[in-house]
């Protein structure tokens, strides 16, 4: 099940405007007619001459045609108004296990200190201790790109249970729930659940759906790196 099916109390949060264009509210008819306009005004600012107004042309021509690809307007998201049919994006959720040669407690020791988490998970840059509740996640990024940053807010800490989500103003929105099962002879059972939603409507679930396999090899590498690293005490990189 979803982390996102929490009460709205407890959803994920991120930036205003990251939320706004989460939202898919551009019914089937509006999104062929902004896509059939924003290309005709993009195809016809080609032949003005007047550098301003052909500007504001192809601004208004590629709005639509997001809106009309997307099925999001953020214009009618950021003024409160209601439309039908609206939903938010789908959640892309990552599921994981592995079973580990340690007792339950050390595992959900270990795991409960967020800052232990970049020592087997690669794209991790850092995690930052706030306070018993809150915590501060950065992502590593390839090439000169800038890092993902957000603020995490602990859910459920139970010793079997650990879930977290984002907070508002995060850059991005998503949450995390682990299952920690203990099994005779000092083992562990662990299952992992990271769901995230993507951005920009239609377009971002469709490149996150291409993305999730690439993002689920990930999470089975640092799953293994856990197990590597709290089994023998190191990562074998």
């Amino acid at each position: 099940m979803s982390t996102y099916t929490h009460a709205k109390n407890l959803q994920p949060r991120a930036g205003l405007f990251y939320e706004k264009t989460n939202v898919i509210n551009v019914s089937r008819q509006g999104r062929i007619v902004s896509a059939a306009t924003g290309m005709a005004i993009l195809s016809g600012s080609g032949y003005i001459k007047q550098p301003f107004i052909k500007r504001m042309l192809k601004a208004a021509g590629l709005y639509l045609l997001y809106r009309g690809v997307s099925g999001n307007c953020p214009i009618t998201s950021t003024l409160g108004k209601k439309v039908e049919p609206e939903m938010h994006a789908p959640a892309i959720n990552i599921k994981s296990s592995c079973l580990v040669n340690q007792s339950k407690e050390v595992v959900y020791d270990f795991w409960k200190d967020f800052e232990n988490l970049p020592i087997f998970m690669r794209h991790l840059q850092r995690v930052t201790i706030l306070n018993d509740k809150q915590s501060h996640w950065v992502i590593k990024t390839p090439g000169n790109m800038p890092s993902v940053e957000w603020d995490a807010e602990i859910l459920e800490d139970n010793g079997s249970e650990l879930s977290w989500r984002s907070l508002p103003g995060s850059m991005i929105e998503t949450a995390g729930k682990l299952k920690f099962e203990g099994w005779p002879g000092d083992k562990t059972q662990i299952d992992i659940l990271i769901s995230y939603r993507p951005p920009a409507g239609y377009i971002g679930t469709a490149v996150a759906t291409l993305l999730k396999t690439p993002f689920e090899n990930i999470i089975k590498e640092d799953v293994e790196n856990f197990k590597q690293y709290i089994e023998a005490g190191k990562v074998f990189f």
